[in-house]
C-alpha cells in the first residue's frame, strides 16, 4: 500500500490502521487502512481531488446500519463527524441539514420550528447522508416524501447538485451514483404546532423503545421487506426469533424483541453476524420460497 506514504496534506485527521469496531453499533470489524475525518467540506474536496483515483473510498456514518467485516476495509474510510457536517438551518418550512446530522436531531429541530412531516426521522438510527443514500424511512414515511434537493461531491471532488427527481427513489434504493459523498440536504415540511409535532416524535421514540432492541449492539433492520411480506414475520415464522445460531457458537442472534433485528449479545465477530444473516436467508427461502435481501450494508474484507 505505497499510496499510504503519499497521502495528501489535510486539516482534519488521517489515521492509519484505525480500528472501526468502536464506530459501529455492532461493535465488530477490523481496521481501516486509513481513516480520514475531514475538518470541513473544503478539506474533503481538496482530499478527493488529490487522492489517487485507484484508492478505494468508503463513507461511514454513525455505523448504525453496517457490518464491517473482520479483515478491515481497504483504502480510505471517510467519516463526516463534527459540527462542520451536522448543521441544521431553518428557513420557513425548509430545513438545510448537514449529511452528518443525526436523523433524530433533525426531527427534533423540525418540531422546535413547527414543521411537520419529518417526524419519522426520529425512528431512524442513522445520519442524513445514509438516509439520502437508501431512501430511509419508517412508519409509513420515507426520505423522498420530504426531500427537496441535496448537494455532494464526486469521487474527484467536484460539486454536484441533485433535485428530488434526480434520485429516482424506490423502496430503500436510489439511482444516484453510489460514489457521491453527500454533504447537505434540503427538506420541506408543513406548518404545525410545535407541541403537536413533538408529541408525535415522542410517540415514535416510545414505540421504538418498546418494540426494538435499541439498547443492544445491533444494526437496525436486517432485511428489506419483500413485496407483499414483512421480513420480521418471515424470520419469526422460520423459528429464528431469539435463537442462537449454532455455527456461530452463540455469538449472534435475532432479537427476542424484534425478529428482523440481529444483535451481538456478547463477543460475536462480524463473520458470526453476517453468517447468521445468510443462514436465515437460506432457511427462509427453503421454507417459504421468499428471498430476503439485506438492508444492512456489509463492507470490507473477511478475516484471513
Amino acid at each position: 500500500m505505497t499510496w499510504r506514504n503519499t497521502l495528501p496534506t489535510v486539516r482534519g485527521k488521517l489515521l492509519r490502521d484505525e480500528p472501526l469496531a468502536p464506530f459501529t453499533w455492532f461493535r465488530v470489524g477490523g481496521a481501516a487502512d486509513v481513516l480520514f475525518i475531514p475538518a470541513d467540506a473544503e478539506d474533503l474536496a481538496d482530499f478527493l481531488k488529490a487522492i489517487a483515483p485507484n484508492v478505494p473510498l468508503t463513507v461511514l456514518g454513525v455505523g448504525s446500519n453496517v457490518i464491517v467485516r473482520d479483515g478491515g476495509v481497504e483504502g480510505v474510510v471517510i467519516r463526516l463527524a463534527g459540527r462542520a457536517f451536522a448543521g441544521i438551518a431553518v428557513d420557513g418550512q425548509t430545513l438545510t441539514v448537514g449529511a452528518g446530522a443525526l436523523d433524530a436531531m433533525v426531527a427534533k429541530a423540525s418540531a422546535k420550528a413547527g414543521i411537520a412531516g419529518l417526524e419519522f426521522l426520529a425512528g431512524i438510527p442513522g445520519t442524513i447522508g445514509g438516509a439520502l443514500t437508501m431512501n430511509a424511512g419508517c412508519y409509513g414515511s420515507e426520505t423522498k416524501d420530504v426531500l427537496v434537493s441535496a448537494r455532494g461531491l464526486t469521487r474527484n471532488g467536484q460539486r454536484v447538485d441533485y433535485d428530488l427527481a434526480d434520485f429516482g427513489y424506490t423502496y430503500r434504493h436510489s439511482e444516484a451514483p453510489a460514489d457521491i459523498l453527500w454533504l447537505e440536504a434540503v427538506f420541506r415540511g408543513q406548518p404545525d404546532d410545535p407541541d403537536a409535532v413533538m408529541a408525535r416524535i415522542e410517540a415514535i421514540t416510545a414505540r421504538r423503545e418498546t418494540t426494538q432492541p435499541i439498547r443492544e449492539k445491533t444494526g437496525g433492520s436486517t432485511f428489506k421487506n419483500p413485496p407483499g411480506h414483512s421480513s420480521w414475520k418471515l424470520v419469526d415464522e422460520a423459528g429464528w426469533r431469539g435463537r442462537l445460531h449454532a455455527v456461530t457458537g452463540g455469538g449472534a442472534m435475532f432479537s427476542d424483541l424484534h425478529s428482523n433485528f440481529m444483535i451481538n449479545p456478547g463477543e460475536a465477530t462480524a463473520a458470526d453476524i453476517e453468517g447468521l444473516g445468510e443462514a436465515v436467508r437460506a432457511d427462509v427461502l427453503a421454507k417459504t420460497g421468499v428471498q430476503l435481501d439485506w438492508e444492512i450494508k456489509r463492507i470490507g474484507r473477511p478475516a484471513d
